[in-house]
């Protein structure tokens, strides 16, 4: 199992943000195999973790036009920073 690490700190979210999260999230699980998904926001920092069987399945979601989109966005409009992480599950 692979955990990928989502870490931001928020610029400015808006609605187009709430519906592009939702049916990217939905989208994930439907055609990349997510196995689970947690997000959480205290004051502007996020965290999301979302847990994957596969690198294959992470690069291959990295790689979604529409996921490529939302990252755009992300850095454009609705983060001032970002990173992600990528660690392995001992079990």
């Amino acid at each position: 199992m692979y955990i990928v690490i989502f870490k931001a700190t928020i610029r400015q979210l808006d609605p187009q943000y709430s519906i592009m999260a939702q049916n990217l999230r939905q989208k994930a699980f439907a055609e990349y195999h997510c196995q689970k998904f947690e997000s959480y926001t205290e004051n502007q920092q996020e965290i999301a973790l979302s847990y994957w069987l596969s690198l294959e399945d992470i690069q291959a979601w990295k790689n979604d036009p529409e996921h490529l989109l939302a990252q755009q966005l992300g850095h454009e409009k609705w983060y001032s920073t970002c990173s992600v992480e990528i660690c392995q599950s001992l079990k």
